[in-house]
C-alpha cells in the first residue's frame, strides 16, 4: 500500500531527516510511528500524504507515485480543524460537498456526474452514529468537548471512504480516559474495516495499542527503518499485564539509546 524508495528529505540547514530511507507497509496493516520531537514523524506523514515533496527518492501509495495530495488518503490532525460556524453535521459533510465541485479525484469537475445525495446522507449519519455523536449533529464545535470534536473530525474523514488513513497525534490533547476510549474506537474500526493506517504518536502505550507494527524514528538522520513487530496490538485490556509493560519498556529503551547516540554525535561534532 505504501512504499518509500530511497527517500531523502531535509529542512534547509537543519541536516538530513531521511536519507535513502526505505519502508513498505502492506494493505490492511495498522502502523504507528514514534520517536523524539523533531525526528521526522509528522514530516513522514506529510510526505505520504503528498503535502511535502521529497528531495530524493519516491513515495508510492497503492502503486501511484505521490506528487500531490491524494483524494483517497484520509488525514486526521491533532487540531480537529472543524469550521466553527458550521454544525457538526455540516462539518462532517464538508468533504462530500467539495467533491461535487472537484470530483473524487480532486482534479476534474464532475459536470456530467450525478451524486446520490440520499446515499451521502446515509454515510454521514452512519459515521456520526458509529462514533457516538449523531445526537450532536445540530450543535457547533464550540458546544462540544475536545473528545467529541475529535470524533467529528474522524467522521468527516471516514465519510469520504479513504483507502488509507493517516493520523498525526490525534488524541494527544485529550484526557487519559477519553484518549483510551477513542483508542478502543479506532481499534474496533480497524478490526472491522482492515483499512491501512499510519498513526504518529509521542505516547509509547498508544504506539503499542494502535500499531501492529511500530516504526521507531531517530533524532539523527533516518537511513534505515527500525520496525518493531507488536502482537499486543489492540490489547486494550492488557495494559497492566507484564507482557504489555515489557513491550513498552523495550520501546523506552530503544528511544533512550537513540538519545544517547544523538548526544554523543553532537558532542563529537562540537569537538571537531
Amino acid at each position: 500500500m505504501i512504499s518509500l524508495e530511497d527517500l531523502s528529505f531535509s529542512h534547509g540547514d537543519g541536516g538530513d531527516i531521511f536519507k535513502n530511507f526505505n519502508l513498505t507497509i502492506e494493505p490492511g496493516e495498522s502502523w504507528t510511528v514514534i520517536g523524539p520531537s523533531g525526528c521526522g514523524k509528522t514530516t513522514l506523514l506529510f510526505l505520504v500524504a503528498g503535502l511535502k515533496k521529497p528531495l530524493g527518492g519516491i513515495v508510492r501509495v497503492g502503486g501511484e507515485k505521490i506528487q500531490r495530495p491524494r483524494p483517497s488518503t484520509g488525514l486526521v490532525l491533532q487540531d480537529h480543524g472543524l469550521l466553527p460556524w458550521a454544525t457538526i453535521y455540516e462539518n462532517t459533510r464538508l468533504g462530500l460537498k467539495i467533491r461535487h465541485y472537484y470530483g473524487a479525484d480532486g482534479k476534474h469537475s464532475p459536470v456530467d456526474v450525478e451524486f446520490d445525495r440520499e446515499k451521502e446522507e446515509d454515510r454521514v449519519h452512519h459515521w456520526l452514529s458509529w462514533l457516538g455523536i449523531d445526537h450532536l449533529k445540530d450543535m457547533y464545535p464550540s458546544q462540544l468537548s475536545r473528545g467529541q470534536r475529535q470524533r467529528a473530525a474522524i467522521a468527516r474523514t471516514l465519510v469520504l471512504e479513504p483507502d488509507l488513513l493517516l493520523m498525526d497525534e490525534p488524541f494527544s490533547a485529550l484526557d487519559a480516559p477519553i484518549r483510551e476510549e477513542l483508542q478502543k474506537v479506532m481499534n474496533s474500526f480497524h478490526k472491522q474495516s482492515r483499512l491501512t493506517s499510519l498513526t504518529v504518536t509521542h505516547d509509547i502505550e498508544e504506539a503499542v495499542v494502535l500499531g501492529e507494527k511500530i516504526l521507531v524514528l531517530s533524532e539523527s538522520c533516518n537511513s534505515q527503518a527500525q520496525v518493531i513487530d507488536n502482537h499486543l496490538f489492540a490489547a486494550m485490556d492488557e495494559r497492566n499485564s507484564p507482557e504489555f509493560r515489557k513491550k513498552c519498556a523495550q520501546l523506552h529503551e530503544i528511544l533512550s539509546g537513540q538519545r544517547q547516540i544523538s548526544r554523543g554525535a553532537l558532542q563529537k561534532g562540537g569537538r571537531g
